[in-house]
């Protein structure tokens, strides 16, 4: 089982992007599931969402303890909330910033976890210039696909265009592309 942890703050569509994670992960095939957990529900609150993938059914229900892969929305939340807790020796660690990791101050998580584990993506950047506002989610899943391989570039953009309509769907699909193309750069100049 593949579990993922989302950090964000309220209205950057955080719950969304679990959803759309999951949904993406049954047009492969998969078992998946999304939930989120609210403490303050308020715009700009933090808020945690969880997403699981499995080949077999899931029957757990509780809150992700041990993420395999964290996604963070909103990196002011590194200072504020403990986003990295439990995570795996072997995780994976994404972050909407255009700042690299060591300018995010995260070098001792770049030389614990393997090579390349540990990656920022301008999300909001990306949603801003095809959405109009910023909602990094399409950004971050299409990241989210690139960084760990667990899911194709078309399947977060058929979750999208089954979620949304019209150029709603069409905006977040060419955000989750030119994310995913970033990704591709990147790993041919390593």
């Amino acid at each position: 089982m593949f579990q993922v942890r989302l950090h964000g703050r309220g209205g950057q569509g955080v719950v969304t992007s679990a959803e759309m994670l999951s949904l993406a992960s049954f047009t492969e095939g998969h078992y998946a599931q999304a939930f989120p957990s609210f403490g303050s529900e308020r715009t700009g609150a933090p808020v945690v969402a969880f997403a699981r993938i499995n080949d077999q059914e899931i029957r757990l229900r509780e809150p992700i303890m041990e993420p395999d892969a964290v996604l963070i929305q909103d990196r002011t939340l590194l200072e504020s909330v403990p986003v990295f807790a439990g995570l795996k020796s072997d995780g994976y660690v994404l972050i909407n910033s255009a700042q690299s990791p060591q300018d995010l101050g995260l070098e001792e998580l770049v030389e614990r976890l393997p090579a390349g584990h540990v990656v920022t993506l301008p999300a909001t950047k990306y949603a801003l210039e095809r959405i109009g506002r910023p909602l990094p989610g399409a950004a971050m899943l299409a990241g989210f696909a690139a960084l760990t391989g667990k899911l194709k570039l078309e399947s977060i953009q058929q979750a999208f265009r089954t979620r949304y309509k019209g150029q709603v769907a069409e905006a977040n699909a060419l955000v989750a592309e030119d994310a995913y193309n970033f990704f591709t750069h990147i790993k041919s100049s390593l």
